[in-house]
């Protein structure tokens, strides 16, 4: 019944250990899976980004920030000066959390009355709406028992009065926030690995060899293969949005053609990451294992699913290299805050610049020999 089984497992065993780097990858990924993500994943939301308008600038006004600060929930990121700052913080992106204390803050206190504190929150993050909607909560129930302790008698009403109001998703929808991050995801998983797959699937069929024959420069090559790829992409985020806002009822609040043209920007972007897996893997094997080394950080750690500011400081450097990251905050932005050119220029940069690292260093590597 077993004849020949030694035999099988020895020729088995010999075809593991030659191809090293396909072995390589296999023992690779879940160590380095497990060490980055047992770090990274923490579903308690912390650092959440605050800016403050204080126009009561007294020391209990001061009292109450120390406690928001001290909390290890919020991270101070700014001061503003008028409602409109405070609100295009948010809308830009720049914060999540927006504290404002009205000018008669200190003397409602004194006269024993209650004081209202604004608390404004970007709704397009639920996860870290709802968060810190807790926290808010219980940070002014305890300044308020704190105050009632030391005064003689006890008011008519709680001291401290928080009054939240979320923006752009008062619901706090959770499709509002998780599709959007979806269709980030499944662009950049198709579109990399088609890429890949285009150029690994030459090599094993040999007609590799064909196209090096020819007199097409590895530029003119290079770019016959990825604007197809370009064309279905684009495509790939019409339909996408479509459904979006067809089959889950988000909004999509700001302008589509510059939703557009950052899309394009984010396809560009995976579309050199593709290729570059293809000039470093010989098969599909290998584009499957390392298309996997860049799809599960970037669905763990771009900010799809728990915030970035909750992670380890060193890890936020591997998060800012992931253009997914930069593509769904582009894209809640635009949908969910109506956030203009203005306000997300910089994130289009910066997605724009590592794709056009990742694709020069692809194009470096690719040689139009067999080596």
């Amino acid at each position: 019944m077993f004849k020949g089984l030694t035999s099988i497992m020895y020729k088995e065993t010999f075809h593991i250990l030659r191809d090293f780097r396909t072995l390589f990858l296999m023992l690779l990924l879940p160590v380095m899976d497990l060490a980055i993500f047992g770090f990274a994943i923490d579903l308690e939301v912390r650092n959440i980004a605050t800016v403050v308008y204080n126009l009561d600038g007294r020391q209990q006004s001061r009292e109450l920030l120390d406690m928001f600060a001290n909390s290890g929930y919020f991270t101070f990121e700014d001061v503003v000066l008028s409602d409109a700052e405070l609100e295009r913080a948010i809308v830009r992106g720049e914060a999540k959390v927006g504290i404002k204390i009205p000018p008669d803050y200190s003397d409602r206190l004194l006269r024993g009355e209650s004081a209202q504190v604004q608390v404004l929150l970007d709704g397009s993050d639920s996860t870290v709406a709802m968060q810190a909607l807790q926290v808010i909560n219980a940070i002014a129930l305890r300044k308020s028992i704190d105050i009632i302790s030391e005064s003689a008698g006890l008011p008519g009403a709680f001291p401290i009065d928080a009054r939240p109001r979320v923006l752009f998703n008062p619901d706090m929808k959770t499709p509002y926030f998780m599709v959007p991050g979806l269709v980030g995801m499944i662009m950049q998983s198709v579109t990399m690995l088609l890429t890949a797959f285009a150029v690994v699937r030459e090599k094993e069929t040999g007609t590799l060899e064909q196209l090096m024959v020819t007199p097409v420069s590895r530029l003119g090559l290079l770019l016959g293969k990825l604007l197809p790829f370009a064309v279905v992409g684009f495509i790939e985020m019409v339909f996408a949005l479509i459904l979006m806002r067809v089959l889950f009822r988000v909004p999509i609040a700001g302008n589509v053609v510059l939703l557009g043209m950052f899309g394009m920007i984010f396809v560009f972007a995976t579309l050199g990451m593709g290729l570059l897996i293809s000039t470093m893997a010989q098969n599909h094997m290998q584009a499957v294992q390392l298309a996997l080394l860049i799809m599960l950080p970037s669905i763990l750690m771009s900010g799809f699913m728990f915030p970035i500011e909750s992670m380890p400081k060193p890890l936020h450097a591997v998060a800012y290299v992931i253009p997914a990251t930069y593509w769904i905050r582009i894209l809640r932005g635009i949908s969910l805050r109506s956030a203009g050119f203005a306000d997300l220029w910089d994130q289009g940069l910066w997605m724009l610049a590592i794709g056009i690292v990742v694709l020069s260093i692809a194009v470096s590597r690719f040689r139009k020999t067999l080596a």
